[in-house]
């Protein structure tokens, strides 16, 4: 069995290297930057960043301010109003922890669905680049993922790219 696996694999790479398998790459990050969509969609991001950021502020000061008047009037209050103040600050406290757990879970699932769009529209031109261009893949260098290319095989296709986007 493993005789016939190592000549399967063995053919393979010879079939492959053979056939010179063309293939395209470039920065997908670049070129989701350059859609006319992007600056846009940043915007909106960071308007609804800044409002959850606002909100959090508000919240803290809040929490802060009725801490405050807690610890000033403490040592005149009976035991079970000391009690019951303390039970409405962890309360505010444990929602206002709850809150920022959940804009951030928010703001990301936002930002997806924000940059879900874009992507569908930059994978569609890197799909019509890939089959007019007979490419077998078109990789992504971002993050040092591509650390070689032999030009005879590979081609930049990044300026194809950012062409077909601005259209």
């Amino acid at each position: 069995m493993r005789k016939i696996f190592s000549l399967l694999v063995v053919s393979f790479f010879v079939l492959a290297a053979s056939a010179q398998v063309k293939f395209g790459y470039l920065s997908y990050d670049k070129a989701v930057k350059a859609m006319p969509g992007y600056a846009v969609m940043q915007s909106n991001l960071s308007s609804l960043r800044a409002q959850y950021e606002e909100e959090t502020k508000r919240s803290e000061e809040e929490f802060n301010e009725k801490y405050e008047l807690f610890l000033d009037g403490r040592s005149s209050l009976d035991k079970p109003i000391l009690q019951k103040r303390q039970a409405e600050l962890q309360e505010l406290l444990t929602k206002n922890i709850a809150f920022k757990k959940e804009a951030e879970r928010l703001l990301k699932q936002a930002e997806a669905d924000m940059y879900a769009p874009l992507k569908d529209k930059l994978n569609a031109v890197l799909a019509k680049i890939g089959m007019e261009r007979g490419y077998a893949f078109i990789l992504n260098t971002d993050n040092d993922a591509l650390p070689f290319v032999n030009l005879s095989y590979g081609e930049d296709v990044t300026t194809l790219v950012l062409d077909a986007i601005k259209e």
